[in-house]
């Protein structure tokens, strides 16, 4: 219990630095744990508090389980998932329930077992308009298949003998953590270590509900501590840190490499990716093309409408651009009202100027922002490698110089048309 209060101080340390909609589930789901394992403490006592405890211990349990399914669907935002695993907790915990404090009461079971499958699917059905998720279809077959096993099982001659009860819980188990094990597999598709440790724990965890008690009942010379069912619950721990941390690293890389406004690439990529396609394009000996291009007036913008509406339009103008331009090209921004494109092998001199107007035919229509119509224009230099410069300094330097001379020379054209009437401005 002591570790399990630890790990909760770890994932809370991390939810607080970078908080996800993940990992605020899985710090819920490990605190549910941490009042399991307090719970299982006092399930032993006399009267009607021991078979109470016992059902909040499972209860947790379970909980848990389905806030670790909950955080690994991608549209857990929607209102219909909330209710779903909503339904499922409630159903778990009423058949928990009623195996515990009324085990003799088939009819009671019987209704029980039979919502497992027909709650979840019932749901689904009703719900199809507005939730077509595959990852919820995949809940509603392993838990109609929870229904129908424990339906037969308990439907079977001679049923509330011995351990019968205890198998039916240990199913309902299983089934709760085999289905975190399907979900997560199926969302954490990558190849890091935190994801491989996540789902082999909850493999595990699965596996512990069905393998502990078959080693108990088969084989009792074995003793097997207590601990060691609890073994995987710490690796998945373990896992999900892991995966955080990854999630923490991958987002710090991004950061190093993007624009924090527009989410293209940044100068230092800008010119790390530049000198790769200038590597390619010589080893290729072929040609390759830079794009600077200059917002006309964007100063302008800024003081007449606010540094808000020149953060939007920056934001505009780069997911156009982005949108324009290949796979395998660059737009990066790097500087404050400067884009640079970056034009991969092959290209040539007809195809840069035709990228060129496509972009600036983008700038054409005025962008609404923030209730706001705003005109943007732009000035762009091209220079091609090699025709122009033979390398990543001396090319920027002709683009930059080709760019100055077109916002010279078409100043008036390309300008940002700010005035008091409603051609810029409209409310």
């Amino acid at each position: 219990m002591l570790t399990i209060a630890l790990l909760l101080c770890a994932f809370a340390s991390l939810e607080r630095r970078s908080p996800t909609p993940s990992s605020r589930l899985w710090l819920a789901g490990w605190l549910l744990v941490l009042l399991h394992f307090i719970a299982s403490i006092f399930h032993r006592t006399p009267g009607i508090w021991g078979p109470l405890a016992f059902i909040v211990q499972s209860a947790m349990s379970s909980g848990a389980g389905f806030l670790f399914m909950y955080a690994a669907i991608p549209d857990r935002r929607q209102l219909s998932s909330r209710w779903f695993f909503g339904l499922l907790m409630a159903t778990s915990t009423l058949y928990i329930a009623i195996v515990r404090l009324a085990p003799g009461e088939n009819w009671m079971l019987t209704a029980a077992a039979a919502l497992f499958g027909l709650a979840p699917l019932a749901f689904m059905l009703i719900a199809r308009r507005r939730n077509h998720s595959s990852h919820l279809w995949i809940l509603v077959l392993i838990f109609c298949a929870l229904s129908i096993f424990l339906l037969n099982f308990q439907n079977k001659p001679g049923y509330g003998v011995g351990s019968d009860a205890l198998v039916a819980r240990h199913t309902v188990g299983f089934a709760i953590f085999f289905s975190c094990f399907v979900l997560v597999t199926y969302t954490y598709h990558r190849a890091s270590a935190g994801a491989f440790i996540t789902i082999s724990g909850f493999f595990l965890w699965a596996a512990s509900f069905i393998v502990m008690p078959l080693i108990r009942a088969h084989l009792p010379q074995i003793h097997i501590e207590t601990e060691v069912g609890d073994l995987p619950k710490f690796i998945v721990a373990a896992g999900m840190l892991l995966i955080l941390l990854e999630d923490q690293i991958e987002h710090n890389k991004f950061l190093a490499l993007h624009d924090v406004l527009t989410g293209l690439p940044n100068r230092r990529l800008f010119q790390d990716r530049l000198s790769n396609t200038l590597i390619r394009a010589r080893r290729n000996q072929t040609q390759a093309a830079l794009l600077l291009i200059d917002m006309n007036h964007f100063k302008e913008v800024n003081d007449s409408f606010g540094h808000h509406i020149g953060d939007l339009l920056l934001q505009q103008v780069g997911s156009k651009f982005a949108e324009r331009i290949r796979r395998s090209d660059t737009v990066a921004r790097t500087g404050g009202d400067e884009f640079s494109v970056i034009l991969d092998e092959p290209t040539s001199r007809t195809d840069a100027m035709h990228v060129s107007q496509d972009l600036l035919e983008l700038l054409k229509e005025p962008f609404l922002l923030d209730g706001r119509e705003v005109q943007a224009g732009a000035s762009i230099g091209i220079a091609i490698f090699p025709g122009d410069a033979s390398d990543t300094e001396s090319l920027c330097v002709a683009a930059d110089q080709k760019m100055y001379i077109e916002k010279k020379g078409l100043a008036v054209q390309n300008s940002v048309e700010i005035a008091p009437t409603s051609d810029v401005l409209r409310q």
